[in-house]
């Protein structure tokens, strides 16, 4: 395929996914309490900004964008450090302990998330963690998802194994050859897993739900709901706070696009 045509698919790929959100931002230039377009608006008649002045008038917006930071500043790094760990532990093993590690990870990956709210709750309730920001960052200790393990025990088993070899000769610990040696080299893998995470934890409306009752506790997905059952017909101020809730996670993508891809660039042969 020619360059051109590279670029012509890439394009239209790109709208296809951009899109919604083009049209999510344009509409929520309307006015507030207008009804939706009849059909097909590239902009709507006197397009104004007042409807994201009136979102904190129904919710504490602020307040949710705040308390989803902070657990997405902790739960992130902890996500990719536990499963950086996890995945160096099986690129290194043996091939017959990797095989039986791999299938133990790809099970619990089968294993459906509705199974684990109730055991988490009760687990959580018992350490005291329910109505706490605690309980939403929890999952990070395990990786988040086992999904998160299999990317980094590829990135890692890819490492020439003599790198891995000499650095044992020289006397290192697992935990410097994984700092190191590993880590510098399967950065893609980290930047891909840490925007996947935040994603995950920006977007979580089940957990909040679960575990918080205080409403000062609320994160960007509860204030969306709320907002919903407050306004549900005042499409303008719904797709508003659906913009400025999307815009951290678009901006931690555009972040972390460069170095993603440069790192892409300086691993391959």
């Amino acid at each position: 395929m020619s360059t051109r045509w590279r670029t012509i698919a890439s394009a239209a790929i790109a709208l296809v996914f951009a899109g919604p959100l083009l049209f999510m931002v344009l509409a929520s230039l309307r006015r507030p309490g207008m009804a939706p377009p009849d059909g097909f608006e590239l902009l709507p008649p006197d397009p104004t900004l007042d409807t994201y002045d009136f979102v904190f008038l129904f919710i504490p917006l602020w307040r949710q964008l705040a308390n989803s930071t902070i657990v997405s500043l902790v739960a992130v790094p902890v996500t990719v450090v536990v499963a950086s760990w996890a995945g160096f532990a099986i690129a290194t093993s043996d091939q017959a302990r990797r095989t039986k590690l791999v299938a133990v990870t790809v099970v619990a990956m089968m294993v459906p998330l509705t199974a684990l709210w109730v055991p988490r709750f009760v687990i959580f309730r018992w350490l005291g963690l329910t109505d706490t920001l605690v309980a939403l960052m929890m999952p990070a200790l395990m990786a988040t998802t086992p999904f998160y393990v299999l990317i980094f025990a590829l990135a890692h088993y890819r490492v020439p194994k003599h790198l891995y070899e000499a650095a044992q000769l020289d006397g290192w610990s697992p935990f410097q050859i994984w700092h190191r040696v590993a880590s510098p080299l399967v950065k893609p893998a980290t930047f891909a897993v840490a925007v996947l995470a935040f994603v995950s934890y920006w977007s979580n409306l089940v957990d909040p739900l679960l575990y918080l009752n205080d409403t000062d506790l609320y994160t960007v997905p509860l204030g969306l709901r709320a907002l919903q059952t407050l306004e549900p017909q005042n499409f303008p101020l719904l797709l508003a706070a659906a913009v400025m809730a999307t815009l951290p996670a678009v901006a931690a993508f555009l972040a972390a696009q460069r170095a993603f891809f440069d790192k892409t660039l300086e691993v391959s042969p």
